[in-house]
């Protein structure tokens, strides 16, 4: 997890790993949730594999995640996740959890020692004296042993196989304009605003591929505004400006247009990882201003 964390790309506030599961609850920064799990699961998979002798796939399913409004579900869902172990017998007691070393909860303590988990913004809802705050902190998850299993913490969550997003939109152009959604946790308003954000960037994206028409004629647009040949653009040098432009082709083709990194790959003659790391985030800022 601390390479996932390191440059604000993400920032875990809570997390239990439980025997055939696990619970996050993360902030996302310089990098996409999407990415972030690629990483964590494809790097635990790789590493599982080659300590039990085996291969092929590890997880059943896909990960399910629930998009949430920060207050007032930060410290509700920290709660909730924390006390997983309580819930599956795992530990039996506060006490047990306190020492239990598979949950951000002896993290916030002061027990265990995990630098790339955020704690102190949890803290910081429960006052300016660290430990203090870390007493009412604990006060607060044992209040939360008695509520039982919260169902109206857990929602469906955002399972891609089954829609996603476009099936929100679909309902939502069909007139039906449901204030609460279960791949959300949040106020009517929070999720109005999030549907509309998405539909936003779904016509943004339509309105890329109006504008350019397949991988060929953004090839084109990207070599003559960076002053680059095409040829050169799909050759191996590795020239600063060429760089620079295939990086700026990656972009906008995954980012913008919603290619896939294994089909830009194809048409560049790239490795697919060399791609997705080329359509990174962290030059977007950059490729913000570059329009075609």
């Amino acid at each position: 997890m601390g390479v996932l964390c390191e440059g604000e790309a993400l920032s875990v506030h809570a997390w239990a790993l439980l025997d055939n599961h696990f619970h996050l609850l993360i902030r996302t920064g310089k990098q996409t949730i999407s990415e972030g799990m690629r990483k964590l699961l494809t790097g635990y998979v790789v590493n599982f594999n080659r300590r039990q002798g085996r291969s092929g796939h590890l997880f059943q399913n896909r990960y399910k995640s629930i998009l949430c409004e920060e207050d007032p579900y930060l410290l509700e869902l920290t709660r909730y996740i924390h006390l997983n172990p309580i819930r599956a017998g795992v530990v039996k007691t506060m006490r047990g959890l306190a020492a239990y070393p598979w949950t951000g909860h002896a993290v916030i303590l002061g027990r265990v020692r995990r630098p790339w988990q955020d704690v102190d913004t949890v803290l910081a809802h429960f006052g300016k004296r660290r430990k203090e705050a870390i007493r009412r902190y604990e006060k607060y998850v044992s209040d939360g042993v008695r509520m039982g299993k919260r169902p109206e913490l857990v929602g469906g969550g955002l399972i891609r196989s089954m829609g996603g997003w476009s099936e929100v939109l679909s309902l939502r152009r069909k007139g039906e304009r449901e204030t609460s959604d279960q791949r959300m946790l949040g106020s009517g308003e929070f999720v109005e605003r999030v549907v509309e954000e998405a539909e936003e960037g779904m016509k943004e994206r339509l309105r890329w591929r109006k504008r350019v028409m397949g991988l060929p004629a953004l090839l084109r647009d990207v070599a003559k505004k960076e002053g680059l040949g095409e040829e050169e653009m799909m050759g191996r040098s590795r020239r600063e400006p060429v760089v620079r432009g295939r990086k700026i082709f990656c972009q906008v083709a995954v980012r913008k247009l919603g290619y896939t990194g294994a089909s830009v790959a194809r048409f560049l003659g790239m490795t697919t990882s060399s791609v997705n790391r080329m359509a990174g985030l962290e030059e977007m800022t950059e490729l913000a201003a570059w329009d075609i």
